[in-house]
C-alpha cells in the first residue's frame, strides 16, 4: 500500500500570521522574546526553529505544549522546507526562532534570512540599545541594505534602561526609515531572570515563571502592531498549495513495527521524524529507558535518538534500566537498530570509564573541545548535523583491522572532501554521530530499517 502523501490537511487560506524572530548574533535575547511570545499566543501557536538545533525545539514545546518544527534548507531543499512549513502551519500564529545572526548561515543558504525569504515571513529584529542610540539606526540600515528584498519589517529594542532612551532611538529610526515598524522595547536586567537561567530544566521545574516572564518582556511592546506585522500573504501559494505535489520520494507503508527510544536520556529528535515513522510503520511504540521499559519482542526495528548518556545523571538512570538493556541486546542479535549520537555511544563498549551495552565493539572518550560541530555529509549518501565532544578510540584500527566485521562511514564537511569515521555498522546494527531528517533519506529505511 502506498502512503497517501499528496494531501496536506491545512486550512484553505492565502493569508497567514507568522513572525521570524532574529537578531545580529547569538545571545542577543531571541530565546527570551520567543519564549514570551509563545506563552502569550499559547492557545494557538506553532513554534519553529530555523536550523538543525534539537534543544530549542524541546524548549518551545515545553512552553506551548505543541511540537516545534525544524526548518533547515541544508537538511532539506527549498521545496521540501516549504512543504514541511505548510504541513505544520495549522495554528493561528506561527513563531520562527532564528539561528545566530540574521544572515549567519547564508553561505549555505540556511540562515534566518534565507528561510524567512523563502516562506515570505516577516522578520522582527531584536536589537540591543545598550550604550547607544543613533548608531542603532546605522546598524539597521546595514542589515536592511546588505541584501535586496529582505524580510525585515519591524524591530524591538532590547536592554534599555528607560522609556526616554527608547524614544531617542525610535525617533531616529522613524526619521531614517518609512518601511520599519518599531514595536517597543525590553528593559535590561529582567527581574524574572535575575537569579535564574532560562533553560529547559527551569521551565519544566517552574512553569509558573513563564507568565511573569512573558508579562515583563512584553510590557512595553505593542502587541496589536506586532500582530499586524505578522499578517502576510503567502508568496509560494501557487506552487506549494498544489497538494498533488509531494517533494519527497514515496515509500510503501509497511505492516512492521518500530520502537522509538525517546525519554530523558534520549531526547534529541526532529519531530517530523516521529511523524514520518508513524506514516511508514503500521505499528509504533515509544520506549522509556528511564522507566526501564522493555522493547517488545515483536518489534522489527529500534530507533534510538540522540541525547545524553555520558553525564552522571543519565548514566545513573541507564544503570537502573537492566530490562531495557537486556531487551535491546536481544533485539540486536537478529533485528535492526538505528542509533544517533548518544544512541551510538550507548551501543558501544564504554564512554571513558562508563560501561555501555557493547553491542558495537567501539570505545569512546570525552574531550573538552568539540569533535564536530555543523553540517556534514556521510559517505553513505546522508547529510545532516553533528555536535559532540566525544570521539572513538582507535578509530583507524576499527576501520582497518576490523574491516570484515564492521562497515564504517566517514563524515566530511564537504561532499567531495576526505573526512573522519563517524558511523559504524555491524550486521543489522547501525550507529552514527549524524542527526538527519528521515523524510528525504528514505533509502536508509530500506538499508537500515529493514523495509
Amino acid at each position: 500500500m502506498i502512503i497517501a502523501k499528496n494531501k496536506i490537511k491545512t486550512k484553505e487560506r492565502v493569508n497567514m500570521n507568522a513572525l521570524c524572530i532574529s537578531a545580529i548574533a547569538s545571545n542577543e535575547g531571541k530565546t527570551v522574546l520567543t519564549t514570551a511570545l509563545l506563552y502569550h499566543f499559547k492557545q494557538s501557536v506553532r513554534a519553529y526553529k530555523i536550523g538543525p538545533d534539537y534543544i530549542d525545539p524541546q524548549f518551545h514545546e515545553s512552553i506551548c505544549n505543541k511540537a516545534s518544527i525544524n526548518l533547515d534548507t541544508f537538511l532539506m531543499n527549498e521545496e521540501q522546507v516549504k512543504w514541511i512549513y505548510q504541513k505544520y502551519s495549522n495554528k493561528d500564529m506561527n513563531i520562527l526562532e532564528g539561528v545566530m545572526g540574521f544572515y549567519d548561515g547564508k553561505d549555505k543558504g540556511c540562515s534566518a534570512y534565507d528561510v524567512s525569504k523563502l516562506l515570505n515571513i516577516p522578520s522582527v529584529l531584536l536589537l540591543s540599545g545598550a550604550g547607544s542610540y543613533i548608531t542603532i539606526s546605522a546598524v539597521l540600515k546595514g542589515l536592511k541594505t546588505y541584501t535586496k528584498h529582505n524580510t525585515i519589517k519591524a524591530i524591538i529594542l532590547n536592554k534599555l534602561s528607560s522609556s526616554m532612551h527608547y524614544d531617542l532611538i525610535k525617533k531616529q529610526i522613524l526619521e531614517d526609515f518609512d518601511d520599519v515598524v518599531v514595536l517597543g522595547w525590553i528593559k535590561k536586567d529582567l527581574k524574572t531572570l535575575k537569579n535564574t537561567y532560562l533553560g529547559l530544566d527551569l521551565i519544566e521545574a517552574n512553569k509558573e515563571i513563564l507568565e511573569d516572564l512573558s508579562k515583563e518582556v512584553l510590557e512595553h511592546i505593542d502587541l496589536e502592531a506586532l500582530e499586524k506585522v505578522s499578517f502576510y500573504e503567502t508568496n509560494y501559494n501557487d506552487k506549494i498549495r498544489q497538494t498533488s505535489v509531494y517533494p519527497f520520494s514515496v515509500l510503501n507503508k509497511t505492516n512492521k513495527k518500530v520502537s522509538i527510544v525517546k525519554d530523558e536520556n534520549f531526547s534529541f529528535i526532529y519531530h517530523d521524524n516521529i511523524v514520518f515513522l508513524k506514516e511508514i510503520f503500521q505499528k509504533v511504540e515509544f520506549i522509556d529507558s528511564c522507566k526501564d521499559e522493555e522493547i517488545s519482542k515483536d518489534s522489527d526495528f529500534v530507533y534510538i535518538c540522540g541525547g545524553y548518556v555520558e553525564t552522571k545523571e543519565a548514566y545513573a538512570r541507564l544503570q537502573n534500566a537492566p530490562n531495557f538493556e537486556a531487551s535491546l541486546k536481544l533485539h540486536s542479535k537478529t533485528k535492526h537498530i538505528y542509533a544517533e549520537c548518544a544512541g551510538l555511544l550507548y551501543l558501544g563498549n564504554k564512554v571513558d570509564d562508563k560501561s555501555m551495552t557493547s553491542i558495537l565493539d567501539v570505545d569512546f572518550a570525552i574531550q573538552d573541545k568539540r569533535s564536530r560541530l555543523g553540517y556534514y555529509y556521510s559517505s553513505n549518501g546522508l547529510k545532516g548535523h553533528a555536535f559532540h565532544h566525544t570521539y572513538a578510540l582507535d578509530s583507524k584500527k576499527n576501520q582497518e583491522d576490523k574491516e570484515e566485521q564492521y562497515l564504517c562511514d566517514v563524515l566530511s564537511k564537504q561532499a567531495s572532501t576526505k573526512g573522519e569515521i563517524g558511523a559504524w555498522k555491524k550486521d543489522k546494527v547501525y550507529g552514527t554521530y549524524l542527526h538527519i531528517m528521515f523524510r528525504n533519506h528514505i533509502h536508509i529505511l530500506k538499508d537500515y530499517f529493514g523495509i
